[in-house]
């Protein structure tokens, strides 16, 4: 059986980074042969969780068919998502608990998609379903993952399915997850030591939306004027990248993590879809969106709805 690569999509936030090491295991024990890499460097959070589990970080490619010529993926699907060659592989598994969209393949493959808030979560059951052990180390980064996409369960996409697997996880992994997932959230909302760029580039996907192509970044923060009081030049940045790559949208949807609030700063055009989808008004390119902290459940599906 020839050797295939494992990965979550660019700019890689803690569950890709995690789901393709868990999903890698599991297949490698259901006798495939899999490495998990990663399609950028691990942000400050999944710094913190690989170091606090003594984890070594996986490496970074930026294409896969001079090594394989089949992938799976993890924690994403659409394309425009993916390493940048993935039209010459074949995507032979996925895992994912998004939207499905510009996504199609030649030969018949094992896709598994939850509504759930983690694919960390869906791969818990996954190594269930299997009778694979799931080893204390890799039970350990698997919480940290359903903490980290969960907002420690105060996300509107968390489900019973997410709650139940943190709880084993935690179990197994012989950790307060409450005490913990404080401190790993905290650990990734150092934004003073980030330049512009990278703050708008560190958790950034990007979506076709009715023909419009946004870009969509969130940045978690425990004072939002850690992020506002830069905001011009963060703004000069964002409209820097939107004409460099051609979108139409570019949204940064700062949430703070304590208080579950986030606000928004938007460039390019049209804003008043993003009013509308909203309910809200912009002042001066940022809108305040109270409860909002999900890019996936609160932002893109409104969104959509608006632009259409």
């Amino acid at each position: 059986m020839s050797k295939e690569l494992v990965f979550g999509h660019q700019n890689p936030d803690t569950d890709a980074i995690v789901a393709a090491k868990a999903y890698s295991y599991l297949q490698n024990q259901l006798g495939y042969d899999t490495e998990a890499v990663a399609l950028g460097e691990p942000n400050a959070e999944t710094a913190y969780v690989l170091n606090h589990f003594d984890e070594p970080t996986p490496r970074v490619v930026t294409t896969v068919k001079p090594e394989v010529d089949a992938v799976m993926l993890v924690d994403h699907n659409e394309f425009q998502q993916s390493v940048s060659d993935i039209e010459s592989v074949q995507v032979t598994h996925v895992v994912d608990h998004h939207r499905i969209a510009n996504f199609n393949t030649d030969q018949p493959l094992e896709y598994r998609a939850e509504p759930v808030g983690c694919t960390s979560t869906i791969l818990t059951n996954m190594f269930a379903e299997k009778d694979v052990k799931i080893p204390v180390k890799l039970a350990g980064l698997m919480m940290s993952a359903i903490i980290s996409d969960t907002l420690l369960l105060k996300s509107p996409t968390t489900t019973d399915k997410d709650k139940e697997a943190l709880r084993a996880l935690a179990q197994i992994a012989d950790v307060d997850y409450k005490s913990y997932g404080i401190e790993m959230l905290k650990a990734g909302t150092n934004v003073d030591a980030k330049s512009d760029q990278e703050l708008i580039d560190a958790d950034a996907k990007s979506f076709d939306i009715n023909g419009k192509n946004v870009r969509i970044d969130q940045i978690n923060v425990v004072d939002f004027e850690d992020v506002l009081k830069r905001q011009s030049s963060i703004m000069t940045a964002m409209n820097n990248e939107a004409q460099s790559e051609g979108y139409d949208l570019f949204l940064v949807l700062v949430t703070d993590i304590l208080n579950s609030n986030s606000k928004m700063i938007v460039v390019g055009e049209p804003t008043a879809a993003v009013e509308k989808a909203f309910a809200a008004k912009l002042t001066d390119n940022v809108m305040d969106l109270p409860g909002v902290v999900s890019r996936k459940k609160q932002v893109v599906p409104q969104l959509t709805d608006a632009l259409n």
